[in-house]
């Protein structure tokens, strides 16, 4: 059975998808490749590439996603099936552009933990009850990580090209998803995407935001067991 690869957002890492690593886990091999070395997505993506399986289904969420686009570029044989997940197939907004200098310098200045709470985490999650846990968890995820890794993925996410033709050339079976509220990736960027493969599912996970690996965990796992058994 096919490998399954996973890519985090920015400032996460496995955790993100501890929900679907262990419910996938006991049906095939899962695998989890750090997107955090490197400056440029396509120096994150050749590293990926070097660890993964020789051929595998890619599933990346946010930054993740993006990472995913740019394997996807270099190594479509490699690619057996690709979901993505919150994510954007464009080059960065002018406006997010602008905004990823100051957080850099912030970051640089000790500060990171100030960019997160301030800038990053309250567009992460739907507005619902209970979700603090949640932000905990993704704040740990940040500590881990630090703030030379924040400083490498904004200048990474800054500096991305735009795949939309890597996206139109893939015929594997490929699934789009996000959350209905993600305020970060809105579901009319995934509607594009959608568009663009020639083989894709759009699915869209109610009650959840930017992470609804976490928000809703039950319904991302049915929609990423439909996309892995699409023939």
């Amino acid at each position: 059975m096919t490998p399954l690869l996973f890519l985090p957002g920015m400032m996460c890492h496995a955790r993100l998808f501890g929900a679907q690593t262990a419910y996938f886990s006991g049906r095939r091999a899962v695998h989890h490749a750090p997107i955090s070395g490197a400056e440029s997505v396509q120096a994150l993506a050749a590293s990926v590439l070097a660890g993964a399986p020789e051929r595998f289904a890619l599933a990346g969420l946010s930054m993740g996603g993006i990472v995913a686009m740019e394997v996807l570029r270099q190594a479509p044989s490699r690619v057996e099936r690709i979901a993505l997940l919150d994510t954007n197939p464009l080059a960065e907004a002018e406006a997010v552009r602008d905004r990823r200098g100051p957080q850099i310098e912030m970051a640089r200045a000790g500060r990171m933990v100030e960019v997160m709470c301030d800038e990053m985490m309250p567009n992460y999650l739907a507005d619902a009850p209970g979700t603090q846990p949640l932000l905990d968890l993704c704040m740990e995820m940040a500590l881990s990580l630090g703030p030379e890794v924040f400083i490498r993925q904004s200048i990474a996410l800054r500096d991305r090209p735009d795949q939309s033709d890597t996206l139109r050339a893939f015929e594997g079976p490929a699934l789009v998803l996000c959350g209905r509220h993600d305020k970060l990736c809105p579901i009319e960027r995934h509607e594009l995407m959608a568009s663009l493969f020639p083989d894709a599912t759009l699915t869209i996970i109610e009650d959840a935001g930017h992470l609804p690996t976490l928000e809703q965990p039950d319904a991302t796992n049915a929609a990423l067991a439909r996309w892995l058994e699409t023939p």
